[in-house]
């Protein structure tokens, strides 16, 4: 197949993706029903397809998985249309493939490294709550993740506030932008490396990154020693947390190369594991602060970190969110809202070339095998999730994992090094490059036009005034005033304009 989507988050935005889903329990046919749902959520819909049988045991089932979706309630939303998203998986599955089923995906392609080290995947959980605890450690290990960045380890007291989450929603509530005014691990250092310890024994194959933050340069050098001593990998710097209480921490320091170098270059002197720089997007540009981390001797660089944001207002009290008693903050700000800006870094990175060699574990916005592909693309050899995680938990590592596999295994790829860096060739970190004497004119479906004129609307007021809904509701374009910008093909609620890929 040429991985054209038949199925997306559009078809099922009702569905709440249960733990221990009714609708798997209630499939008389056996199948995991809520797995097949949560790999289309996950744009993962070709691997859905593989692991249903060739025969479709969907076409003269009663559907009890839908009069048993937790949706039925009077107050509920619509109870996701599952019998109709099954029936077009099964099309999916009988459609033109060179994979038989799902036994048939090699993983060994996943395999990969971080400064050397092989890893079996590129999916690490990143230092944050997702990584605070043994246990939790160890689920995500279970569960199928490659390793662990652990919330930062600190020597000075931290005492966190309540509440510290706040969100931007999307259409169907799920938030799409996540910010927290949350801070380092709560844990002692000792208990800190104690779970260090415990999960070395248990897990030896895991990789375990520790992430640290000094106060000054012995205190940086004390802990990277000991995070060694424990069983750590390699050693994260943490350059770039926005909600430090302190002033000279975090990604304050982030922001100023000579520190990035001076404390970097402590570290390294202070243990023998790979130290890696993670560094803030606080800034106007982050080759500086990398450039900076290598002459320190950092074996990599970690991007990116969460963005000083502010989430909201409220209207009647005039606080942002979240308010503590009254009172708010900058806070970090993660999630999908946040890729964009992630990859434009990892870009940056990528195409420096001052930066050769260093290895570049990426992170900022990753919740589907899409996105960790692009970041791959980009440059990144490793990769690194918390907010999809807190979203939807370790779960996600399924989808993950398949999703990749298959598309490198379809595109031929038999390692992840050898997609790192492909999409930079085609990329400029400036729009001074590109071609602009050509036009690319949308091309119009009328058999899935609806005739609602929102890209008539859009295109009036926010563009070139190229378009005209008839008395008929037919879509109309005047081709000497379209430029070929594109709106259109963005705003159509049915996807029914797309580019026609004709340069003219």
């Amino acid at each position: 197949m040429a991985f054209t989507k038949i199925l997306s988050r559009s078809d099922m935005l009702n569905c709440a993706l249960c733990k221990n889903p009714p609708c798997s329990a209630a499939c008389k046919e056996g199948l995991d029903v809520g797995k097949l749902l949560r790999s289309v959520w996950f744009d993962n819909e070709e691997y859905a397809s593989l692991l249903l049988p060739k025969k479709n045991t969907c076409v003269h089932c009663d559907a009890l998985c839908e009069k048993a979706c937790v949706k039925t309630c009077p107050d509920c939303d619509p109870p996701v249309k599952i019998a109709t998203i099954l029936q077009k998986l099964f099309e999916v599955r009988n459609g033109e493939s060179d994979i038989a089923d799902a036994f048939a995906v090699d993983f060994s392609c996943l395999k990969t490294d971080i400064c050397g080290i092989p890893i079996e995947n590129p999916f690490l959980l990143s230092s944050s709550v997702v990584a605070s605890t043994y246990d939790m450690c160890a689920r995500a290990f279970e569960a199928g993740w490659a390793g662990a960045c652990f919330k930062t380890i600190c020597n000075f007291p931290i005492h966190e506030c309540s509440p510290r989450y706040s969100a931007l929603r999307g259409d169907n509530n799920t938030f799409i932008g996540f910010k927290n005014i949350e801070q380092l691990s709560d844990h002692s250092v000792e208990e800190n490396m104690e779970i260090f310890r415990q999960l070395k024994a248990k897990y030896p194959n895991k990789f375990i990154l520790a992430s640290i933050m000094g106060q000054n340069e012995e205190e940086w050098g004390v802990l990277a020693k000991k995070c060694e001593e424990a069983g750590a990998d390699a050693i994260e710097l943490n350059f770039s947390c926005p909600n430090m209480a302190e002033g000279g921490l975090g990604s304050d320091i982030g922001q100023e190369p000579a520190l990035v170098e001076r404390f970097t270059q402590r570290v390294k002197s202070a243990c023998s594991i790979p130290v890696i720089a993670k560094l803030t997007p606080n800034v106007a540009n982050m080759s500086d602060a990398a450039e900076a981390a290598k002459r320190g001797g950092a074996d990599g660089i970690a991007a990116i970190n969460t963005i000083k944001s502010v989430t909201g207002v409220n209207l009647h009290t005039y606080v942002s969110e979240p308010s503590v008693h009254g009172k708010s903050a900058l806070g970090g700000y993660s999630g999908q809202a946040v890729k964009p800006i992630a990859l434009r870094f990892i870009a940056e990175l990528g195409l420096n070339k001052n930066l050769s060699g260093l290895h570049i574990t990426g992170m900022g916005g990753i919740e589907t095998w899409t996105d960790a592909a692009e970041f791959i693309l980009l440059g990144s050899r490793s990769l690194q999730v918390t907010t999809a995680v807190m979203k939807y938990g370790y779960r996600i590592i399924d989808d993950l994992k398949t999703g990749l596999a298959l598309y490198m295994n379809k595109k031929g790829f038999t390692s992840i090094c050898e997609m790192v860096g492909l999409g930079l060739d085609s990329f400029y970190m400036n729009t001074d490059a590109l071609e602009r004497d050509s036009i690319v004119y949308p091309k119009f479906n009328t058999k899935k036009c609806i005739g609602c004129g929102r890209c008539a609307v859009s295109c009036s007021d926010g563009g070139h005034q190229a378009l005209e809904l008839t008395q008929e509701r037919k879509i109309r374009m005047n081709p000497k005033k379209c430029v070929g910008c594109h709106l259109c093909v963005l705003v159509c609620p049915q996807k029914a304009i797309a580019s026609s890929g004709r340069r003219i």
